[in-house]
This record gives C-alpha cells, structure tokens and sequence, in this order.
C-alpha cells in the first residue's frame, strides 16, 4: 500500500453553543484536548447527548409527513425545514441528518436548505450517500454541473490509486463547497460474489490487495477536501447474495477466511485512521453463531472491530430503516440492541421519535448506563472536532 499523502491545515470548527477548535494532522488522525470534549459533554443534558448518537433523514422531524415506500418520498419530496420539524426538534435533539436525492432540487434550493439544517438543535453535521457511479445524490442530479465517474469498479481496474484520490478529492470539493460534513464513503467491500446484486462495481475490486490503497487514497482525497469519509460495509458485505434493503443477507465466511479477504481494507483505513466505519446489517453465523445481524452483535463490534483490529474512532449504523432490520425487529429493539452491541450513531431508524424514547426509557431502567451513551459521545465530539470548517 502506497503510503498515504501528507496534509491538513489547522482549523477552527464553530458549531452553534459548542466550541471546538481543530488542530494539525500528519500520518495519524487528529488529535484532540480531552479536556475540550469533557467540559463541552458537562454542559450537555442525557437528551442532548442521546441525540448526538442519531444521524437521520429531514423527513423523520416532521410529524406530519408518512410514508410505507421510497415512492412516497419522492412524490412528497422535503427540501426546506419546516415549523413542525423545528418543533418536534425542541425536544429531540439530532445529531446529524443525511440527505438523500429527493431532498436536493439544485444549488439555489440546497443554498437554502444546508443553512435550516444547521440551525437546528443538536448541531447537526449533514451527511449524504456520494460514493460516485450509480449512488451519487448530486452527481446524478441534472441539475448540477460536477464530475461523474462511472464506477469505482473501473477506477480499480486503472490499477492507479491516483484516480482514487481524485475520485474522492473531486467529490469531497464539490460536497464541501455545498455544505456537506460527511460523505459516507468509500465502499470498502470487497465483491467476491458474482451473484452480489447490491455492491458490485460499487467495489473497488473482488482483489483486496488492490482495494485498500484505493480505499485510502480516495478517503485522503476527501480529507483533503474537508470532508470526512466513511469505509462501510464492516464486516464485508461484498460475499452475499441478497440485499439487506430489502430483508435478510449472510455471509458464511469464518473470521479467518474474513481476515484473509473482507479485513485488508478495513485495516488499511483504520491503520489510516478512518473516523467513520458503518455496519453491515448481513449475518454472520460462523463468526457468531447465529442469524443476528453485524450491526448488533456486540462480536462483530465489539470483540473484532474494537478488540482485535484495535478501531477506536466512531462505529455508524447502515439505515435502520432497511428489510434486514424491520423485517425482525421493531424500530426501539434494534436501536438499543445496536448500542448495547457497540454501535456509536444510529443512521435512519425507521421512527427518530419512538427510538429516541427507547434509549431514554432503557436508560431509566438500567438496561443502558450514561456512562455507555458518554463513551458514544465522546467519539462523536471528537469527531465534529475534527472536521474542517
């Protein structure tokens, strides 16, 4: 692996009530004053800590909007915060919130919506899905005049990490000139199954010796932009067959077999020092010993992500929203079973009120600690502290 390019300028990060001011990185990640974070975390209600640990789409603030299908949200498209959204956000603090393309209309309406967004309670960071290909939410919009790559798929095949970086440089550019925080790319997943009919070209290459320089390369090129980037689908979603959108997917690799393959690139951008890596929501039965889903059991998170690889950074659940988890849990079991697992933030639970109630309640209860929610937040300030403003 070709060693990572070197920079990153000092910066001050300014977010609402919360001050944190950023500092210089060389090979590791940034470095951040404890002394910072705690004394912001003192001043932060258990409410306001647990929204740190949501990051969700617009529409979940608005207790009038509905929907039981993708097509509802595109027909009902939200693109501007509204009375009831600042509403219901007095009460439920949020710590981020992903747009997707029904959200974006073009650079006039997103200039209006990016500032609504940040005015909201909890400062929230705005994440958005732009790996490049086919899941790009602005590149895809006609009404944006930015670069477009095929696939990451052909970017592996040059066999030139620079198109990496530049792929990820040129994409971080234009999403930060928009506002953007978070991108949560690259893929990371390594597409050995042909039959794979969610990841494919959105992989580098079915060769993890070529993926992870590109994972690394293409992550600096969004640093470099003053993005930060997120490696998924952790532990590889690249070896199944079926789509965790829509319902159940495994893999039934042993951990050894995973370490030899899914592992190379997750360890070339932890070794980089990634601060975002999201779940899969694919069983592992070998590793685990049942169907239970990556992004809650606390093996995978905890005894292999955490202990094993050594990831100390942010762990970020793929949609809660998605088959694989609605199909078996309800929306407040899979929040607290995806926290008491290890996971960090909860991304897109399925109802933003009802799963912020059941952290609460399971706090009151006993069944989560505050110093488990603390150990989450201290991760995720850490993490806005270091983004470039």
């Amino acid at each position: 692996m070709k060693k990572k390019l070197l920079w990153m300028s000092a910066v001050t990060l300014w977010l609402g009530a919360m001050t944190f001011s950023a500092c210089s990185n060389d090979d590791d990640e940034p470095k951040t004053k404890p002394d910072v974070i705690e004394e912001t975390m003192k001043k932060m209600s258990l409410r306001e800590k647990v929204g740190q640990m949501f990051y969700a789409r617009p529409e979940v603030l608005d207790t009038a909007f509905h929907w039981t299908a993708n097509s509802d949200l595109v027909h009902n498209s939200l693109q501007a915060v509204n009375d009831r959204m600042k509403k219901l956000n007095e009460k439920y603090p949020i710590g981020g919130i992903i747009l997707y393309a029904h959200n974006i209309k073009d650079e006039a309406q997103l200039a209006q919506f990016v500032p609504q967004i940040r005015a909201l309670k909890g400062n929230p960071l705005l994440c958005i899905d732009e790996e490049g290909g086919r899941v790009a939410r602005i590149a895809n919009n006609g009404n944006f005049n930015v670069e477009k790559f095929e696939s990451m798929g052909a970017i592996g095949q040059t066999g030139d990490v620079k198109n990496a970086y530049h792929c990820g440089n040129t994409i971080g550019t234009y999403l930060r000139r928009y506002g953007f925080d978070i991108d949560f790319a690259p893929v990371a997943d390594v597409n050995t199954n042909p039959e794979n009919i969610v990841i494919g070209a959105r992989a580098f290459s079915d060769d993890p010796q070529v993926a992870a320089p590109m994972v690394t390369n293409y992550l600096q090129g969004l640093r470099d932009a003053g993005v930060v980037g997120c490696i998924k689908h952790f532990p590889g979603h690249g070896d199944t067959k079926n789509d965790t959108h829509f319902g159940y997917a495994a893999s039934q690799k042993t951990w050894a077999e995973m370490l030899d393959c899914e592992m190379i690139p997750f360890k070339a951008g932890i070794e980089w020092g990634v601060q975002l890596i999201m779940t899969a929501h694919i069983g592992t039965p070998a590793i685990t010993g049942s169907d239970i889903p990556a992004t809650m059991s606390s093996i995978i998170l905890q005894d292999k992500l955490r202990g094993e690889l050594g990831y100390q950074n942010v762990i970020i659940t793929d949609g809660m929203e998605m088959g694989a988890i609605t199909q078996q849990y309800s929306c407040a079991e899979a929040t607290v079973g995806s926290i008491k697992a290890g996971a960090d933030i909860v991304l897109g639970p399925e109802n933003f009120v009802e799963a912020f109630d059941a952290v609460i309640r399971a706090i009151e209860r006993g069944e989560l600690s505050e110093e488990r929610i603390n150990q989450s937040v201290r991760r995720i300030l850490k993490m806005k502290h270091n983004i470039k403003k």
